[in-house]
């Protein structure tokens, strides 16, 4: 998350609400479908700006105690949803490489 680390602190304290805000109810974001089936955008205003989170919750089923949510992006809203399916072609093809 190289984005928050160079983001100013006010905005990265933002940020940090946003990510509490969706542990706390993860079916917070709003759903995907198509390439971006099963990721949630959760969006927040900073500074007038708009910001958006791209995570993927956890199965409903999971017999997990602790919460695990996978965090892919936090960035405005211009480029976001391309840079995303970007990330996640990436992390897909890494994966096959293994």
């Amino acid at each position: 998350m190289q984005y928050i680390k160079k983001a100013h602190k006010p905005l990265q304290l933002a940020i940090e609400d946003a990510v509490a805000l969706v542990f706390d109810s993860p079916d917070i974001g709003e759903l995907k479908v198509g390439d971006l089936s099963g990721i949630r955008v959760y969006k927040f205003r900073f500074n007038r700006q708009e910001y958006l989170v791209a995570y993927c919750p956890p199965a409903k089923d999971s017999p997990l105690k602790f919460l695990f949510i996978d965090f892919y992006q936090v960035g405005s809203h211009e480029n976001f949803y391309d840079e995303l399916k970007h990330y996640l072609r990436q992390e897909c093809n890494k994966g096959e490489m293994k």
